[in-house]
């Protein structure tokens, strides 16, 4: 009763100072306040913080028909016919088993939470403020006058969209479901796929207003404990207003907060984070965001796919390597093709030169300014298509690549090999599985386009070089971002630029320094090979005379 009544003095305007009445702020000065024994007081302090909410729910009634108590929940947010049947009903009647007995004030509290409240997640809680938290939360709270601690009970029932396919991953091979925005839910995805008790799963809140629960995920005996351990210290010191996406975490928690490539690796498909985990990584997940965001990352993840591993190893490896060429095309291809019409014709065989200068001959810009048009173009063109709905942007993508690009052409504005290289290297950037990824290789090219317009070849060997010394230069988590390259590896060269045999990857990748490096038992081929039988062979059948 005491801190209650010093907490509403606190409240009470004193001269030439406005009173606080900002309700956060009067959590956060008055975090020693308790559950009273008056109900009503504490009840006060409840609505005081929360306000006038119409979807905020007080429902009075007499536990056991003899003690004063009170519900409060958010109707939104609840499971509706389990705070009825399994809190309301089961306090307002005394069990069948106790019918006889009288109830003691005193024995009360174990009498409820442990006889009649017909429901798992329930505890009692003696601070307001953790109480406050648990109603904006989704749970319900249970107050009985005469008693000095309050019941939360877990009942949070958010409306939430169907586990689906990966909007931004399509899959070709492999499980077809995706996170959604509920975090309980993408943790039973996980857990359905990595059924070891070695799983483990810490969370944390952050941001000051949203108090949003970040999950920080890992195999124990896996993954090196003093990467959790900077995970969690990276995270713990971010002290921000709001967090609505994993994107926000990911700008704080990066080495290089200047580079254009991603350092941190997102996605939304369960099975990539799983096998990102059983390689001694960590996967941070965010309540109310269906991407889950791996740590640490190196620039070879980029242009792999989970498809690669499921798919036989000869046609994923001519894949990768059509990847890999597109990827290349998507960087250097505009800014190639300025440098040589510009200072290097004579590298263009004659037959070629002689169409592609009958092509530029009515167009009035040099190669370099008409490349930087066309490119631009198409970026405004892309980023319409995306942001449009899906049923106009179909169209209006088919509209600008036929329509403008022909009109392009024939008014005289660009020539046809232009709107071929531009189209060539719009495609390579598709080609690229990380969307991020093809972000930075965009952003890259445009400085590319000019070095190659200015000095040629030249310009263009050192933009490369720069990108080069400046991959060299980045780190994920103390992991260099070009290896195994780059120190060299031979065990994670296997699956670098060509995906070798799975029985191949006998150890995990080195650079993440693995507790348990053994992913394959080295004898396994071996014995497959020594007990194949081919059961039905025919001359095995005619053999035995059948």
């Amino acid at each position: 009763m005491k801190s209650i009544l010093k907490w509403f003095k606190s409240t009470k305007p004193k001269s030439n100072r406005l009173p606080i009445t900002v309700p956060d702020q009067i959590m956060k000065n008055n975090t020693d306040i308790t559950v009273n024994t008056n109900m009503e007081d504490s009840l006060t302090y409840i609505e005081k913080i929360l306000g006038e909410n119409d979807d905020f729910v007080i429902r009075r009634f007499n536990a056991f028909g003899r003690h004063k108590a009170v519900l409060c929940y958010y109707c939104n947010m609840v499971d509706q016919s389990a705070v009825n049947t399994d809190i309301l009903k089961a306090l307002m009647y005394v069990p069948a088993h106790l019918d006889s007995k009288i109830i003691e004030l005193h024995d009360l509290k174990e009498v409820l939470i442990n006889d009649a409240l017909y429901h798992t997640e329930a505890k009692r809680e003696s601070k307001l403020n953790h109480l406050i938290e648990g109603l904006v939360r989704g749970h319900t709270v249970v107050i009985v006058d005469g008693l000095d601690e309050a019941f939360m009970i877990g009942t949070r029932n958010i409306d939430k969209r169907t586990v689906d396919q990966p909007a931004t991953e399509m899959v070709i091979r492999g499980p077809r479901e995706g996170f959604i925005e509920l975090l309980g839910t993408n943790i039973a995805l996980l857990r359905y796929r990595l059924q070891t008790p070695d799983f483990r799963m810490h969370t944390m809140e952050i941001g000051r207003r949203t108090r949003s629960k970040v999950a920080i995920c890992f195999v124990e005996g896996i993954t090196k404990p003093e990467l959790v351990q900077e995970v969690k210290n990276r995270l713990s010191k971010i002290d921000i207003s709001s967090v609505l996406d994993s994107g926000i975490l990911e700008q704080y928690i990066e080495d290089n907060h200047l580079s254009p490539f991603p350092q941190v690796q997102y996605t939304e498909r369960p099975d990539k984070v799983v096998s990102n985990l059983l390689e001694g990584r960590v996967a941070i997940l965010v309540d109310g965001s269906p991407m889950a965001l791996v740590v640490p990352t190196i620039f070879s993840q980029l242009y792999q796919t989970v498809e690669d591993y499921n798919e036989r190893f000869l046609l994923m490896s001519s894949i990768r390597m059509a990847r890999l060429v597109a990827l290349i095309f998507s960087l250097i291809f505009p800014s190639l093709y300025v440098a040589i019409i510009s200072f290097n014709p004579e590298l263009i065989p004659t037959e070629f030169a002689v169409a592609v200068a009958g092509g530029r001959a009515g167009v009035p810009f040099p190669a370099i300014i008409e490349v930087l048009i066309i490119e631009i173009s198409m970026e405004v063109l892309r980023e319409a298509t995306i942001r449009l709905p899906q049923q106009v942007g179909g169209a209006l993508s088919i509209v600008g690549v036929l329509v403008i690009g022909q009109a392009a052409v024939s008014a005289g504005f660009a020539s046809p090999i232009t709107i071929v290289i531009i189209a060539l290297t719009t495609i390579g950037s598709f080609a690229t599985p990380a969307y991020n990824a093809a972000l930075a290789l965009r952003l890259l090219r445009f400085p590319l386009i000019v070095l190659g317009g200015i000095f040629g070849l030249y310009g263009i060997m050192i933009g490369l070089i720069l990108i080069a010394n400046h991959l060299l230069s980045l780190k994920s988590f103390g992991v260099p971002y070009l290896s195994p390259l780059v120190p060299g590896n031979f065990e994670g060269m296997k699956d670098l630029l060509f995906r070798s045999p799975m029985w191949f990857f006998k150890k995990r990748p080195s650079i993440l320094q693995t507790i348990d490096d053994t992913r394959l038992n080295p004898n396994t081929m071996d014995e497959l090979k020594s007990t194949t039988e081919n059961v039905l062979d025919p001359l095995n059948y005619k053999e035995k005379g059948r």
